[in-house]
Parts: C-alpha cells; structure tokens; sequence
C-alpha cells in the first residue's frame, strides 16, 4: 500500500493546486486486507506485484478477501484482467463494497445465463458485467465487457442534498450507471475482491477452474 499526499503546490501560471490525498494497494504485500473466503479454501496469492485469484471446476467455491479499514464518500478503483471464462460457468469476477446484505455495492463479471447473453446480444467474446446495489434499493444494470483485457472498474460515492450517497459505476472512466440509494455516510463499507462461483452468473456448475488478476485498488 502507498499513500500519496501532496502538499498544495504552485503551477507554472502561479495557481495555487488543490491537494490530493489518495491510498492505494499495489499488491506487492497483502498487508491491510484479511480472508474473506465463505466457501473452499482461500484461493488467492501475490505474485510479481499482482494479486490473483481463482476458484476450482465442480465447486461453489467463493474466493475472497476484504480491506481492514471502512471507508464511505470517494472514488473506489479496481484495476482488473478479466480472463477467457469457461463457455457457461456459474463464475463471477467480483470487486465490490459491502457493509451487509442489503448495503453492497457490486461489480460482477461472468460468462451471463443465455437469457442475458440473448437479451444482450452478447458476441462470442463478450462476458457479461452486472452493476448492482443489493438492497436500498435493490438495483441492477448489466451491459457487455470483452474478455482477455485490463479495466479499471470504479464505484464513485458522493451525498445528494439529502445526505444519501449516489454511486455511479464507471469502467475505463466511462459512466455506465447511477443510482440513489435510500442511506448515506452513516453506513461504511470495507473493499472486497473476489472470484465466486455464483448460480445466477451462468448455466452450470463450472467445469473449468476461472480466474482472475487484480494489479491495484484505489481509494480517494
């Protein structure tokens, strides 16, 4: 982990720059963050300043690990390789918040059921992505994500007038969705990663063992 606080600083016209304070993992270490693990063993490991994760074919494994601080208002990052998952694999690529069942926040990328993948039109090399918040409103949006590919996928939570957050989800700096959700600051969220072997986010128990890398998260 790095924390990056620069001092406000002049810029070349003679304007005063704000300052930016930012914490970020880079995963030469797994220091700051615990086992999350609910099912199988915690299937995770640091290797070459990257975390990556998997879960094994025939299981309901459900790989995971969570940041020790909470954190509320800011922008979460998640820098990502989504892989080639396995043809109909129940398995779900995860960076999310999560403070209980019905306050979390999610991004979950996976092969899709075929109702989706019809729904969406999804091409032979698209993996399906859902944006979700759980409960608070319960409120989901999917679109298409390619495979074999970087993302930074990012979770932006800012109070309304009414000191509620909005959380927008964004990939590659492009906004996909936005949503009020009926709770503000008072509720705070730890930072998950996860690879889950998950029954909506497929046709079947997977039969190959799915993936997937995590260089860095971000929070500011």
């Amino acid at each position: 982990m790095s924390n990056s606080n620069s001092d406000t600083s002049v810029t070349a016209k003679g304007a005063p720059t704000k300052p930016t304070t930012a914490t970020i993992w880079e995963f030469n270490d797994i220091n700051e963050w615990e086992d999350a693990t609910q099912v199988g063993f915690p299937n995770y490991y640091i290797d070459n300043d990257t975390l990556h994760m998997f879960t094994n074919a025939n299981t309901w494994e459900r790989t995971k690990i969570k940041s020790t601080a909470t954190y509320t208002t800011g922008t979460y990052s998640w820098r990502v390789y989504v892989p080639e998952m396995g043809v109909g694999d129940c398995a779900s690529i995860g960076a999310f918040l999560y403070n209980d069942d019905t306050h979390e926040l999610d991004f979950e990328i996976g092969y899709g059921n075929t109702a989706i993948r019809q729904e969406l039109d999804a091409a032979s090399d698209d993996l399906i992505v859902y944006m979700t918040s759980q409960g608070n409103p319960f409120y989901s949006f999917q679109s298409k994500i390619k495979r074999n590919q970087w993302y930074t996928l990012s979770i932006n939570l800012s109070l309304n007038n009414k000191k509620k957050y909005v959380a927008t989800w964004k990939i590659d700096n492009q906004i996909l969705t936005t949503k009020t959700l009926t709770y503000g600051s008072q509720t705070k969220f730890k930072i998950f990663c996860s690879v889950e072997n998950l029954t909506f986010i497929g046709d079947h128990i997977p039969y190959t063992q799915n993936y997937a890398l995590f260089d860095w998260v971000e929070f500011k």
